[in-house]
């Protein structure tokens, strides 16, 4: 299964959505698609994450690299609706430390 990106400025925050599967095979290539928003537009980034069924270490560093990005422009990256098996990853990692995570219906990270 491969990855979809949805990219959307909405005048204020990009809100973007990640589905499918983000592993070693693809996981530059969304770094790289993240990254390039700033150009675009400076403004924090919601990602909306109840489409993404799984990511691997190289996917988590590459969000990682990005958030890195975006913190050289003091923004904001937020994560929305992690699956369980994913938010687990980012538990196990310390992650969660890193990343505001927002899953509604459940607690804030």
């Amino acid at each position: 299964m491969d990855f979809e990106i949805e990219k959307n400025y909405d005048g204020t925050n990009w809100q973007v959505t990640l589905s499918g599967e983000i592993d070693i095979f693809n996981s530059a290539d969304m770094k790289k698609q993240l990254s390039e928003l700033m150009e675009e537009h400076e403004a924090d980034i919601h990602v909306d994450c109840k489409s993404l069924e799984y990511i691997d270490s190289t996917g988590l560093g590459a969000l990682v690299g990005v958030l890195k990005n975006i913190k050289t422009f003091n923004k904001e990256m937020y994560l929305h609706e992690i699956k369980p098996n994913i938010l687990k990853l980012f538990r196990i990692t310390n992650l969660d430390k890193v990343f505001i995570i927002k899953n509604e219906g459940g607690s804030d990270e």
